[in-house]
């Protein structure tokens, strides 16, 4: 792909002025709008084979800086086009960026890519997952040795919780870290479930046999406690809590199948 000029001989002329005082920001500044396309098409091709984690735009900005720096450092005397001159120099800025991206050393992805080539060509041999011993006889190493790689393959795979994802109608864009699920917070059905539950169970009780459930099952009191704290015997605490339950039981028979549910 070739740059789309206004005219070449007005790009020729920006190049002359431009390297006869490069102090010209605003001439530079031309130079890097004329071949800016050349940073967008490469940016997409090798964007196309990178994960979905790695962002457009931030290939774009790194090529953009490389345009610059070939654009400041091209020689116009050595009658090369600047497009053959400044493309690897362009790649080369967007790889860069991708390596400072990668928290994982070189090292980790290779073998993690070793191990995922060995795995792959025996899954296709023998028609099923192989073993790790299968693997290492493979890869000629140790079974130890394919565990560490398994576990540092698993640790290279990196997730962007900000990549954009559409919902199923393709209505609403939204980020994976929007859509993932905390399974430390507390369901709303739930929680209101619950407290029906403990409105249902409680109703009919008086005040030291609800106090009774509160600290035995919610509190986690032993009956021993239970009796210091309400003034009653040990044994006159289990008494009323066996009662307790034999009525709630009786109580909540009918409605034992839409508690299952």
């Amino acid at each position: 792909m070739t740059a789309t000029f206004t005219g070449q001989c007005d790009v020729d002329q920006v190049w002359q002025a431009y390297k006869s005082d490069p102090s010209q920001r605003d001439l530079r500044n031309r130079l890097v709008e004329t071949y800016l396309p050349l940073v967008r098409f490469n940016a997409e091709r090798v964007w196309a084979r990178l994960p979905d984690a790695v962002e457009l735009d931030d290939l774009i900005s790194a090529g953009t800086f490389g345009l610059i720096s070939a654009i400041e450092s091209f020689d116009l005397q050595r009658g090369v086009k600047f497009e053959t001159f400044c493309v690897p120099r362009i790649r080369g800025a967007m790889l860069d960026e991708l390596r400072s991206m990668d928290w994982a050393p070189r090292m980790v992805r290779s073998q993690a890519a070793r191990f995922h080539g060995a795995r792959k060509e025996l899954e296709a041999s023998l028609g099923r997952r192989p073993t790790e011993t299968e693997i290492a006889n493979c890869l000629n190493v140790s079974v130890a040795e394919v565990e560490r790689m398994a576990l540092e393959a698993n640790v290279a795979i990196q997730i962007s919780l900000h990549k954009a994802r559409r919902d199923d109608d393709g209505a609403k864009e939204q980020t994976e870290i929007e859509i993932l699920e905390d399974r430390k917070s507390i369901d709303p059905t739930r929680r209101l479930q619950k407290r029906d539950l403990m409105r249902l169970v409680t109703k009919g009780l008086n005040r030291a046999e609800r106090l009774i459930l509160l600290l035995y099952y919610y509190e986690e009191m032993t009956m021993k406690e239970i009796g210091h704290t309400l003034g009653l015997s040990e044994s006159r605490v289990s008494q009323m809590h066996s009662n307790i339950v034999d009525r709630l039981k009786e109580q909540l028979s009918p409605r034992r199948v839409e508690f299952a549910a």
